[in-house]
């Protein structure tokens, strides 16, 4: 009986967890896919590309969210519990209520664990797939992009610039293109863009040709030539970032200093480092005590008259708890100093919290 009546009450709790970081991750998913939006209206990638890359990320937002929302499941549980009696069947059956505290704080450290499974593996390695799927993604709507007496240098050290637009066809064309590793220009009179078996070419004509290499100029004519469109590459950012880096070298980064991303690991780039390892590794651990601050709940019953006040109180000690660990994350590689006052400070408070939860529930 006992177990059956945590059961409930953990899958209680899991079902609203699982639901409310689901729709408010969607929620913060489509602001960001609205941001992201750039990569199509100005870089010129396709909605393939974008959604993907969207989708992607959407572990990162979970990370992300995560402890807030188990904050706000647990809290809204226990109240819920409490107002409609039913945690009377704990304490009826024979559960006492730091039992009760005990198998909430295991349920938040199992919780701890997949959120460091989350942060560590699953986000890291998505967003990378997603840099790589812009890194290798051609230019899919680069038509679009092109826009009358305007300097157009979404794709990589190349720069269109066309006079005037008629639908498809367009005339007095100017190209700056490098992407060959010498500097070409090309003039044109009249030119189009074609598709042919998926690729995309520009095809230009009557027109002039001037390559620059190595300081030697070379110039001729011609009445149509076809420009390859479909390996350019866009001016979107495709070097990964540091909180797309896998967690092993991030480590060897820290311990070893091994070369990262072309870089050594080293001054900024170190802090920046032990902060990424601190998201993943150390701060999901403030989960159990933000398990062990709802648990307070059950000191004071709704028949009480501080009840709600207690409510209050708590509400707003835990929501401070979650803003300071965000915020206190920068600091903390600032000096070794910050760092042990960062470790120290969620074992502290869950000693100091945990004491006195039990000498107030031991004998009740």
């Amino acid at each position: 009986m006992k177990k059956l009546i945590f059961k409930n009450f953990i899958l209680d709790v899991l079902t609203f967890f699982v639901a409310s970081i689901l729709i408010m991750g969607v929620i913060v998913w489509t602001l960001q896919a609205v941001n992201y939006f750039d990569f199509v209206s100005e870089d010129g990638h396709g909605l393939k590309v974008y959604f993907a890359y969207t989708f992607l990320n959407f572990p990162k937002i979970i990370h992300r969210i995560l402890p807030f929302m188990f904050f706000i499941s647990l809290f809204y549980s226990i109240i819920r519990y409490e107002l409609n009696n039913e945690l009377n069947l704990f304490w009826i059956n024979g559960i006492s209520k730091i039992k009760f505290l005990n198998i909430t704080i295991i349920f938040s450290v199992i919780l701890m664990i997949f959120q460091i499974w989350l942060g560590s593996y699953l986000s890291p390695l998505s967003q990378l797939k997603a840099r790589f799927l812009i890194k290798n993604s051609n230019i899919d709507f680069f038509t679009s992009l092109i826009k009358e007496g305007k300097f157009i240098n979404s794709a990589k050290d190349l720069t269109i610039f066309i006079e005037k637009k008629d639908e498809e066809n367009f005339s007095n064309i100017f190209i700056d293109d490098s992407t060959k590793g010498y500097s070409r220009m090309i003039y044109a009179k009249n030119g189009r863009i074609v598709s042919e078996r998926k690729t995309k070419k520009f095809l230009l004509f009557d027109g002039k040709v001037i390559n620059i290499n190595n300081k030697r100029i070379n110039t001729f004519e011609f009445d149509q030539i076809d420009f390859n469109l479909q390996s350019l590459g866009s001016n979107s950012i495709t070097k990964p970032k540091i909180q797309e880096i896998n967690s092993l070298h991030l480590i060897n980064c820290i311990f070893n200093k091994n070369i990262l991303s072309e870089k050594k690991c080293q001054d900024g780039l170190l802090n920046e480092t032990k902060q990424e390892l601190l998201k993943r590794f150390f701060k999901p651990i403030y989960l159990p005590l933000i398990a062990m601050l709802c648990c307070f709940l059950i000191l004071s019953g709704k028949y009480k008259p501080n009840y709600e006040r207690t409510k209050r109180y708590i509400f707003l000690i835990i929501l401070f708890l979650i803003i300071i660990s965000e915020t206190s994350l920068r600091y903390s590689t600032k000096s070794d100093l910050l760092l042990i006052i960062y470790f120290l400070i969620p074992f502290l408070l869950f000693t100091l919290f945990y004491t006195l939860a039990y000498i107030k529930l031991k004998n009740v």
